[in-house]
């Protein structure tokens, strides 16, 4: 579980909060009509430019994105120069019980395709476009995210208008001024909140995770085809090194 993007998100909601009930106003910050129209008319305005699909699929995503620990890409690599040790030992069938052993959905994929003998080529092309789909889904969640982002921000100033319009045809009547300046002022609130404290980060993690993603699929695939090839696992140790950061290769011979 990725503990520091749950505690970031709880606590930049806490800062606002606590900032907001300091002086005993958390009240004064609620206004049904401007939640109507920041929250209710930035989903609209997503389920307009997006389907309900894409909708649906980004939620799933960025909960596991916010959930997910960052990968230990050490322990990856080495988990897989141990693997391709033990091929070059025995044999292929021994990895068997690996694979179904295997926690990582697309390891233990690459490791089934690699044990029923497929060819190189062939467990290239398929696990290359198992990583395009992925990327696709997450780009997609992006989009959504993004709009969602800019958005917001908009709605707030829509929500500004209509209280000011409220207001300037109401000066007349003292007791309407309050109501359409708390629509006015808590639009743009409300926008600015969902942009930059919500929808903003979220997207930024969802992207930092599919760049994980990315790193631990080339490894993946790039173990599983120098081990199908009968590679050195010396030579599969540089191939990896050449992929992780400096700050994170492996040094096992």
């Amino acid at each position: 579980m990725d503990f520091a993007a749950l505690l970031g998100l709880a606590g930049s909601i806490g800062v606002v909060g606590f900032a907001i009930a300091f002086h005993g106003h958390l009240p004064a910050f609620l206004d049904i009509p401007s939640i109507l129209i920041i929250f209710g008319g930035t989903i609209t305005v997503i389920l307009t430019s997006f389907s309900v699909a894409d909708v649906a699929r980004t939620t799933s995503v960025t909960g596991r994105a916010l959930v997910n620990a960052t990968p230990n890409f050490q322990h990856l690599a080495t988990r897989l120069v141990q693997l391709s040790q033990k091929a070059r030992a025995e044999t292929l069938l021994k990895l068997q019980t690996d694979a179904a052993r295997e926690s990582n959905p697309f390891l233990r994929q690459a490791l089934s395709l690699a044990v029923d003998g497929a060819p190189a080529e062939t467990i290239e092309k398929i696990l290359f476009q198992d990583t395009v789909s992925l990327m696709e889904r997450n780009d997609r969640g992006l989009q959504v995210l993004r709009r969602g982002a800019e958005v917001a921000p908009a709605m707030g100033l829509i929500g500004t208008l209509i209280g000011l319009v409220q207001m300037l045809s109401n000066l007349s009547d003292p007791t309407s001024i309050g109501p359409a300046m708390a629509i006015a002022i808590l639009s743009t609130f409300y926008g600015a909140f969902i942009s930059y404290v919500l929808l903003t980060p979220m997207a930024s993690k969802l992207e930092r995770t599919g760049a994980d993603d990315l790193l631990s699929r080339k490894l993946i695939t790039t173990a599983i085809l120098s081990l199908v090839n009968r590679e050195n696992p010396r030579q599969l140790e540089l191939h990896l090194n050449a992929i992780l950061p400096p700050t994170q290769r492996i040094s096992l011979f």
